[in-house]
């Protein structure tokens, strides 16, 4: 049985998700096989950490961003290169994230939205697990609240900005969580699904709790 407060944590969460709903941005626009092309020489650079399929480094901290999304890369961007993400002198991996960012330019094209529609083409590979002692059966309980914002199997939700974690390296989803849960990330005014997020990781008590909804989500088809 639920105490009074994890009942009004939970209660919390939800509100925090349809406050997300409301304010989420426009929809993506297709790129043109020009803009993936510029990307292309683009993503030269974001190889250099993230691999030139854009599978992820753990040794550079960068997670795997092939496939994902249009709207993501472009909104993820966005806030590295205006200050709502990689501000937070302890989030080491946002701070090396943001000046690659600030590089990108407008003067010839939209060097951000290229970049971000050459990573979206990339295909969607499933990262090899490095974590160990998840139950996956446990951790579905707790993605039960996560799914509004990620989906169901894990394919990411545009209406909420909740990206696709089916696929994506176990090792930096814990990072993030704990990022999340410590205020490294979700703390900075321009972040506000960031906001939305450390809601969803103050339920998880415990790094065992982290491990258990890391190992369903990364049991989940994603799309």
């Amino acid at each position: 049985m639920q105490s009074g407060s994890s009942r009004s944590t939970f209660r919390t969460a939800l509100v925090l998700i349809a406050l997300a709903i409301v304010s989420s941005a426009g929809l993506s626009t297709p790129a043109s096989a020009q803009d993936v092309e510029r990307g292309r020489e683009l993503f030269q650079l974001c190889a250099s950490c993230h691999g030139t399929a854009g599978e992820g480094n753990p040794l550079y901290l960068a997670p795997a961003i092939g496939g994902l999304p249009l709207w993501y890369l472009e909104g993820q961007l966005a806030k590295f290169r205006d200050g709502g993400r990689g501000t937070h002198f302890d989030d080491l991996q946002g701070m090396r994230m943001r000046p690659m960012a600030m590089s990108l330019r407008t003067e010839h094209g939209d060097d951000l939205k290229d970049v971000a529609a050459y990573a979206a083409s990339l295909p969607v590979e499933k990262p090899a697990p490095t974590l160990t002692g998840g139950d996956a059966a446990r951790g579905a309980t707790h993605y039960l609240v996560c799914q509004a914002c990620h989906g169901a199997a894990g394919e990411g939700v545009q209406g909420t900005n909740g990206p696709p974690v089916a696929n994506q390296s176990d090792w930096y989803l814990l990072s993030s969580i704990q990022r999340f849960k410590s205020g490294v990330r979700g703390s900075s005014p321009g972040d506000a699904n960031g906001a939305v997020m450390r809601g969803m990781a103050n339920i998880l008590q415990d790094e065992q709790a982290m491990k258990d909804v890391i190992a369903h989500m990364t049991s989940l088809a994603g799309k």
